[in-house]
Protein backbone atom coordinates (compact mmCIF):
# COMPACT_ATOMS: atom_id res chain seq x y z
CA UNK A 1 0.00 0.00 0.00
CA UNK A 2 1.31 3.39 -0.66
CA UNK A 3 0.75 6.21 1.69
CA UNK A 4 0.46 9.66 2.00
CA UNK A 5 1.51 11.21 5.38
CA UNK A 6 -0.03 14.44 6.21
CA UNK A 7 1.63 15.67 9.05
CA UNK A 8 5.14 14.82 9.70
CA UNK A 9 5.31 15.52 13.53
CA UNK A 10 5.90 13.07 16.17
CA UNK A 11 2.82 10.83 15.28
CA UNK A 12 3.56 11.31 11.81
CA UNK A 13 6.91 9.98 11.97
CA UNK A 14 5.25 6.73 14.46
CA UNK A 15 3.16 6.21 11.59
CA UNK A 16 5.88 6.18 8.87
CA UNK A 17 8.13 3.63 11.15
CA UNK A 18 5.20 1.21 12.24
CA UNK A 19 4.09 1.77 7.95
CA UNK A 20 7.26 0.72 6.99
CA UNK A 21 7.74 -2.28 8.74
CA UNK A 22 3.98 -3.89 7.61
CA UNK A 23 5.57 -3.55 4.20
CA UNK A 24 3.55 -0.34 3.41
CA UNK A 25 5.52 2.62 1.07
CA UNK A 26 5.60 5.90 2.09
CA UNK A 27 4.90 7.88 -1.07
CA UNK A 28 5.32 12.05 0.42
CA UNK A 29 5.21 13.77 3.71
CA UNK A 30 3.65 16.72 3.91
CA UNK A 31 4.26 19.22 6.81
CA UNK A 32 3.97 22.69 6.82
CA UNK A 33 7.69 23.85 5.09
CA UNK A 34 6.14 21.38 1.92
CA UNK A 35 2.42 22.43 2.28
CA UNK A 36 2.87 23.37 -1.60
CA UNK A 37 3.04 19.63 -2.42
CA UNK A 38 -0.38 18.99 -0.74
CA UNK A 39 -2.03 18.86 -5.11
CA UNK A 40 -3.31 16.13 -6.80
CA UNK A 41 -0.41 15.69 -8.81
CA UNK A 42 1.80 14.23 -5.55
CA UNK A 43 -1.48 12.77 -4.28
CA UNK A 44 -2.18 10.55 -6.62
CA UNK A 45 0.69 8.22 -6.00
CA UNK A 46 -0.75 7.12 -2.87
CA UNK A 47 -3.24 4.63 -2.35
CA UNK A 48 -4.50 5.84 0.83
CA UNK A 49 -3.55 9.25 3.06
CA UNK A 50 -2.70 9.55 6.53
CA UNK A 51 -3.19 13.10 8.30
CA UNK A 52 -2.37 14.17 11.67
CA UNK A 53 -1.37 17.76 11.74
CA UNK A 54 -3.57 20.86 13.79
CA UNK A 55 -6.86 21.57 13.82
CA UNK A 56 -6.54 25.08 11.93
CA UNK A 57 -5.38 22.78 9.48
CA UNK A 58 -7.68 19.02 9.10
CA UNK A 59 -10.48 20.16 7.35
CA UNK A 60 -8.40 21.70 4.32
CA UNK A 61 -6.30 18.69 4.20
CA UNK A 62 -8.99 16.72 4.37
CA UNK A 63 -10.92 18.33 1.57
CA UNK A 64 -7.95 18.44 -0.56
CA UNK A 65 -7.90 14.77 -0.41
CA UNK A 66 -11.61 14.27 -1.10
CA UNK A 67 -10.63 16.62 -4.53
CA UNK A 68 -8.48 14.12 -4.82
CA UNK A 69 -10.29 11.32 -5.01
CA UNK A 70 -7.93 10.17 -2.22
CA UNK A 71 -9.23 7.92 1.12
CA UNK A 72 -8.30 9.60 3.74
CA UNK A 73 -7.65 8.79 7.56
CA UNK A 74 -7.79 11.80 10.31
CA UNK A 75 -6.78 11.83 13.82
CA UNK A 76 -6.39 15.01 14.00
CA UNK A 77 -8.97 16.36 17.44
CA UNK A 78 -10.00 20.41 17.68
CA UNK A 79 -11.67 20.38 14.17
CA UNK A 80 -14.84 18.31 14.85
CA UNK A 81 -17.03 21.58 14.27
CA UNK A 82 -16.31 21.31 10.50
CA UNK A 83 -16.56 17.36 10.42
CA UNK A 84 -20.21 17.34 9.28
CA UNK A 85 -19.25 18.90 6.22
CA UNK A 86 -15.90 17.14 5.45
CA UNK A 87 -18.09 13.67 5.28
CA UNK A 88 -21.00 15.61 3.73
CA UNK A 89 -18.28 16.23 0.54
CA UNK A 90 -16.93 12.98 1.05
CA UNK A 91 -20.29 11.84 0.72
CA UNK A 92 -21.21 13.60 -2.53
CA UNK A 93 -17.26 13.00 -4.24
CA UNK A 94 -18.50 9.18 -3.44
CA UNK A 95 -14.97 9.13 -1.32
CA UNK A 96 -13.74 7.11 1.90
CA UNK A 97 -13.16 8.94 5.20
CA UNK A 98 -12.45 7.82 8.03
CA UNK A 99 -12.26 10.17 11.44
CA UNK A 100 -11.66 9.05 14.91
CA UNK A 101 -10.47 11.00 18.00
CA UNK A 102 -8.54 7.86 19.42
CA UNK A 103 -6.79 5.05 16.98
CA UNK A 104 -5.41 3.06 20.16
CA UNK A 105 -7.18 -0.60 20.07
CA UNK A 106 -6.89 -0.32 24.33
CA UNK A 107 -9.04 3.09 23.72
CA UNK A 108 -11.78 1.82 21.34
CA UNK A 109 -12.36 -0.87 23.71
CA UNK A 110 -12.45 1.45 26.64
CA UNK A 111 -15.22 3.47 24.46
CA UNK A 112 -17.86 0.50 24.62
CA UNK A 113 -16.77 -0.15 28.58
CA UNK A 114 -17.42 3.53 29.28
CA UNK A 115 -20.67 3.12 27.33
CA UNK A 116 -22.12 0.22 29.58
CA UNK A 117 -20.57 1.98 32.59
CA UNK A 118 -22.64 4.60 31.80
CA UNK A 119 -25.53 2.38 30.62
CA UNK A 120 -25.55 0.64 34.50
CA UNK A 121 -25.24 4.05 36.74
CA UNK A 122 -28.19 5.55 34.81
CA UNK A 123 -30.33 4.96 37.47
CA UNK A 124 -28.13 5.56 40.77
CA UNK A 125 -28.24 8.88 41.36
CA UNK A 126 -26.28 9.28 44.39
CA UNK A 127 -22.88 9.15 42.42
CA UNK A 128 -21.95 12.20 40.49
CA UNK A 129 -19.79 11.23 37.46
CA UNK A 130 -16.69 13.17 36.12
CA UNK A 131 -13.66 12.81 33.60
CA UNK A 132 -9.98 13.63 33.89
CA UNK A 133 -7.90 13.84 30.73
CA UNK A 134 -4.03 14.04 31.70
CA UNK A 135 -1.42 14.47 28.06
CA UNK A 136 2.05 16.13 27.27
CA UNK A 137 2.70 19.69 27.50
CA UNK A 138 2.74 20.10 23.74
CA UNK A 139 -0.82 18.90 22.95
CA UNK A 140 -2.63 21.90 21.76
CA UNK A 141 -6.28 21.24 22.32
CA UNK A 142 -7.82 20.43 25.79
CA UNK A 143 -10.15 18.75 26.59
CA UNK A 144 -8.51 16.30 24.15
CA UNK A 145 -10.79 15.01 21.18
CA UNK A 146 -10.97 11.31 23.45
CA UNK A 147 -12.08 13.25 26.58
CA UNK A 148 -14.90 15.05 24.28
CA UNK A 149 -15.79 11.49 22.80
CA UNK A 150 -16.34 9.51 26.85
CA UNK A 151 -18.51 12.75 27.71
CA UNK A 152 -20.41 12.41 24.47
CA UNK A 153 -21.16 8.64 25.63
CA UNK A 154 -21.78 9.34 28.74
CA UNK A 155 -24.08 12.05 27.93
CA UNK A 156 -26.17 9.86 25.54
CA UNK A 157 -26.43 7.07 28.20
CA UNK A 158 -26.67 8.89 31.48
CA UNK A 159 -29.70 10.71 32.11
CA UNK A 160 -29.09 12.72 34.76
CA UNK A 161 -26.23 14.94 32.61
CA UNK A 162 -26.98 17.13 29.52
CA UNK A 163 -23.69 19.06 28.91
CA UNK A 164 -19.73 18.32 29.46
CA UNK A 165 -17.78 21.42 30.37
CA UNK A 166 -14.64 22.52 31.44
CA UNK A 167 -15.49 24.53 34.47
CA UNK A 168 -16.54 22.77 37.82
CA UNK A 169 -20.25 22.25 38.06
CA UNK A 170 -22.08 21.33 41.19
CA UNK A 171 -22.33 18.20 42.31
CA UNK A 172 -24.89 15.47 40.78
CA UNK A 173 -25.52 18.63 38.40
CA UNK A 174 -26.49 18.52 35.00
CA UNK A 175 -23.16 19.30 33.38
CA UNK A 176 -20.44 16.87 33.48
CA UNK A 177 -17.04 18.06 34.36
CA UNK A 178 -13.70 17.08 32.40
CA UNK A 179 -10.39 17.97 33.89
CA UNK A 180 -7.43 18.78 31.38
CA UNK A 181 -4.06 18.32 33.17
CA UNK A 182 -0.79 19.20 31.31
CA UNK A 183 2.45 17.40 32.12
CA UNK A 184 5.87 16.78 30.47
CA UNK A 185 6.03 13.24 28.72
CA UNK A 186 2.63 11.69 28.92
CA UNK A 187 1.26 10.44 26.03
CA UNK A 188 -2.41 10.18 27.39
CA UNK A 189 -4.28 8.86 30.51
CA UNK A 190 -8.02 9.17 30.53
CA UNK A 191 -10.12 8.56 33.96
CA UNK A 192 -13.97 7.99 33.92
CA UNK A 193 -15.02 8.08 37.69
CA UNK A 194 -18.60 7.79 39.39
CA UNK A 195 -18.87 9.31 43.11
CA UNK A 196 -20.99 8.92 45.88
CA UNK A 197 -20.49 9.19 49.61
CA UNK A 198 -20.41 6.02 50.09
CA UNK A 199 -17.27 4.56 47.43
CA UNK A 200 -15.96 6.04 43.94
CA UNK A 201 -16.16 3.60 41.04
CA UNK A 202 -13.56 4.35 38.17
CA UNK A 203 -12.73 3.16 34.56
CA UNK A 204 -8.79 4.32 33.13
CA UNK A 205 -6.86 4.23 30.42
CA UNK A 206 -3.53 4.41 30.72
CA UNK A 207 -1.15 5.21 26.98
CA UNK A 208 2.73 4.48 27.34
CA UNK A 209 3.64 5.36 24.03
CA UNK A 210 2.38 7.16 20.77
CA UNK A 211 2.33 3.56 18.89
CA UNK A 212 -0.90 1.91 20.26
CA UNK A 213 -2.08 5.37 18.37
CA UNK A 214 0.19 5.03 15.19
CA UNK A 215 -0.49 1.06 14.68
CA UNK A 216 -4.44 1.58 14.95
CA UNK A 217 -4.07 4.55 12.13
CA UNK A 218 -1.89 2.22 9.90
CA UNK A 219 -4.64 -0.62 10.28
CA UNK A 220 -7.49 1.65 9.86
CA UNK A 221 -6.13 2.42 6.42
CA UNK A 222 -5.27 -0.60 5.22
CA UNK A 223 -8.79 -1.29 6.26
CA UNK A 224 -10.53 1.59 4.13
CA UNK A 225 -8.81 0.60 1.06
CA UNK A 226 -11.48 -0.47 -1.64
CA UNK A 227 -14.67 1.26 0.25
CA UNK A 228 -16.60 3.99 -0.11
CA UNK A 229 -18.42 6.21 2.71
CA UNK A 230 -17.60 7.92 6.00
CA UNK A 231 -16.45 5.69 9.01
CA UNK A 232 -14.78 5.65 12.51
CA UNK A 233 -12.72 3.49 14.07
CA UNK A 234 -14.99 1.06 15.66
CA UNK A 235 -15.78 -0.18 12.42
CA UNK A 236 -12.46 -1.14 11.76
CA UNK A 237 -12.37 -2.98 14.89
CA UNK A 238 -16.00 -4.29 14.51
CA UNK A 239 -17.03 -2.84 18.06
Amino acid sequence: MHIALIGYGKMGKEIEAIAVRRGHTITCKISSTNKYEMNPQILQWADVAIEFTRPEAAFENVSACLDAGLPVVCGTTGWTNQKETAEKKCMEKKGAFLYASNFSIGVNIFFEINKRLAELMNKYETYDARIEEIHHTAKLDAPSGTAISLAQDVIQKLDRKKVWSIQPGEKNGRSLHIESLRKDSVPGTHIVKYSSEIDDIEIRHTAHSRAGFALGAVLAAEWLQGRTGCFEMKDVLEL
